[in-house]
Formats: structure tokens, sequence, C-alpha cells
């Protein structure tokens, strides 16, 4: 199976929705962007990561991302989909495998020159390139089959990296997956997300 056909069947739940994007709620960009690149916190039930995001390469993929942090509309979701091999999807799914609203989807920025390298962050999406709401992935070894303007002339849009906790992210790519109802590759035991906050330094 092509990668744009499994990250689309990753979504699991939405014809349309994929991993996305985050924002920083009320904050100018410009102004913004004039400090260190920030820095967000997962609490997982299989330990904390934290990955530091590239407002100057990804603005508007960043800005969206951290207001779905902000609004903690991260806390309570799950790792829904994981490929060892491949990468750890989440932050779409409530543990009972019902999809969260979003808002509107967001413009790739594909473009970027990042790479969807090991333990970089990105966002999922359909066969639409500007459809990315607030799923992300982290890729747990190097993808370059995700890269613009591969696989299907887009590529998918790299935000940021993990900086400390790899090791928690080793763990989750490690689980035991299974298939729950249309949904396959999902944790056999649930994978929370249990808070995202903005680190303060």
């Amino acid at each position: 199976m092509s990668f744009p056909n499994r990250l689309r069947r990753a979504v699991l739940g939405g014809v349309g929705s994929v991993i996305a994007a985050a924002a920083l709620s009320g904050a100018s960009l410009p102004a913004f962007a004039q400090n260190a690149q920030p820095q967000v916190q997962f609490k997982t039930s299989l330990g904390n990561f934290v990955v530091e995001v590239n407002p100057k390469a990804a603005p508007k993929t960043v800005e969206n991302f951290l207001q779905y942090v902000n609004d903690g509309f991260y806390n309570g979701t799950i790792f829904h989909r994981v490929i060892n091999g491949f990468m750890i999807q989440g932050g779409g799914f409530t543990a009972n495998m019902d999809q969260k609203p979003t808002r509107a989807a967001i413009p790739s920025e594909s473009k970027n020159g990042l790479k969807n390298t090991i333990g970089t962050i990105a966002m999922a999406r359909t066969s639409d390139p500007n459809s990315a709401t607030a799923q992300f992935f982290i890729n747990v070894k190097d993808n370059a089959s995700l890269d613009y303007p591969n696989p299907d002339g887009f590529g998918y849009t790299v935000f940021g990296k993990v900086v400390s906790g790899m090791d928690t992210v080793e763990k989750i790519k490690g689980v035991a997956t299974t298939r729950k109802g249309m949904y396959s590759d999902v944790p056999a035991t649930t994978v929370v997300i249990e808070s995202a906050s903005v680190v303060k330094r």
C-alpha cells in the first residue's frame, strides 16, 4: 500500500481529516517568531516527550498547532494509529474512537525544506494537500517517500522535531496493535495523550 493511502486510512474516523496543525492563540506570528522556537510537552500514558516547533519554516502550521495545544484540544486524545518502522499518529480521536471536531483545514507548507526524518513531527492529510487540521504524526524512521514532492506531488508538512523523550516515542511505536471496527494499526492497549502544553522557558 502506498504511503499516502496508508496515511489516509490512519485518520481513523473521518473520511476527511488527518493529522493536523497547531496554533498560538492570540499572539501575532511576527512577534511570536522573534522568540526561541516554542516547545510543547506531551504527557502520555507511556511517558512524556517534548517537540520543538519551527515557526520560521512552517508559520501557518505552527500557529494552527499551538492554537490546538493552548485550547486543550489534544488533552485526552489518543495515538490511534501506530506502525513500527513508519510513524505514530495521534491528536484526533478520543479513547472511544470518536473523532473530535476541528477548525478549518490549513494550507500545505510541505515545500519548506524540512524532511520527514526520524523524530520529526508532521501533519497528516487526505489526498487534498490542503486538508490538514489537528492530527499529527511522528516519524519513527527516515521517510523520504513523504518529502515534497513525494509521494503524490505534494508531500507532507514537517513543522518540528522531538527534542527530548524519544524513548517514549520508541515505547509507543513498539506497542501491540489490533483492528477496531474499520480501523487497523490501533494500539491494543490505548495510548492516551493526557495533556499537551507549551513549555515555559
